[in-house]
């Protein structure tokens, strides 16, 4: 739901992939953004209208993905989406962030807009702490990238993952994915992605930030 500049290049992206895609649009003209090439199917009408939706073939839908430019839209027809038709692969853009907390902890998957793109911003600028990149949906568990000291260098990640009480769950390096293993060495550079509790966040980005051990 949605052609906007997200929708569009989505449902290109999508479609180039191999999949099926229909998009839902209120406004004819926004079907303009689509390639050319769109093989898709085009329904205008509101999202989360039943009659819309059932034109666009949701009761065949594997996925759908709420990207129009209101918030209010996006997650009524995400709710719509899960609980009349029971899709469960949904996702919602959502512009307010504390909007998204609450959805998100509703188990409906969000995406909020200007807090990931300030977050980015903050971290090519403030490499610091944690910036979470998921939460599951109790709100409970989160993935983040978290900024490792240079004083783990050199260390295995077994030890970081003990003395924090976190789990890495893959490593960037040089720009290429690594899942680590019990010989896995921490490098200068390494880009960690760390699974933890929310409640210990705090103790991981202080830990991650600085080795026991090392007295400077």
């Amino acid at each position: 739901m949605g052609c906007g500049r997200v929708g569009s290049l989505l449902a290109a992206r999508l479609g180039q992939l191999g999949h099926s895609v229909a998009v839902v649009d209120q406004n004819t003209s926004a079907f303009d953004r689509l390639p050319a090439d769109f093989a898709g199917l085009t329904v205008t009408g509101i999202g989360f209208d039943r009659e819309t939706l059932e034109l666009a073939g949701i009761d065949r839908a594997g996925a759908f993905a709420a990207v129009s430019s209101g918030d209010n839209s996006n997650i009524l027809a995400a709710r719509v989406a899960r609980e009349t038709y029971g899709i469960e692969l949904v996702v919602a853009r959502i512009y307010d962030p504390r909007r998204a907390e609450v959805y998100q902890r509703l188990g409906i998957p969000t995406v909020a807009t200007v807090a990931w793109t300030t977050g980015q911003i903050l971290r090519g600028i403030l490499p610091l702490g944690a910036q979470e990149e998921y939460r599951d949906a109790s709100g409970a568990m989160a993935l983040a990238e978290v900024h490792i000291g240079t004083s783990w260098a050199g260390h295995r990640t077994t030890e970081l993952e003990e003395a924090a009480g976190a789990r890495i769950a893959f490593i960037t390096r040089f720009g290429t994915p690594l899942l680590p293993n019990l010989e896995t060495v921490i490098q200068d550079g390494d880009v960690v992605h760390v699974l933890y509790l929310e409640a210990n966040r705090e103790q991981v980005e202080s830990v991650f930030e600085t080795h026991p051990g090392d007295s400077s």
